[in-house]
């Protein structure tokens, strides 16, 4: 299973990227922001784009937990 490893929606707003932000600039959408805060998987594409902002790379932000034991 995939998980975050950190509050991406904090790390965006610490970064100066608040949610106000992001939707007015078309950057991420309300949807997109709401799956982030309950901590659920978000498309790649919108991966990307954190990655851009951030300046990091997808394995930054996710990890995988094996769900099975």
């Amino acid at each position: 299973m995939l998980q975050y490893k950190l509050d991406v929606m904090q790390k965006l707003t610490e970064n100066g990227y608040n949610p106000r932000k992001l939707r007015n600039l078309g950057i991420l959408g309300e949807r997109t922001m709401t799956s982030l805060r309950r901590g659920e998987m978000i498309s790649l594409k919108s991966i990307d784009t954190i990655c851009c902002l951030l300046r990091c790379q997808p394995g930054d932000l996710l990890e995988w937990i094996d769900d099975e034991g």
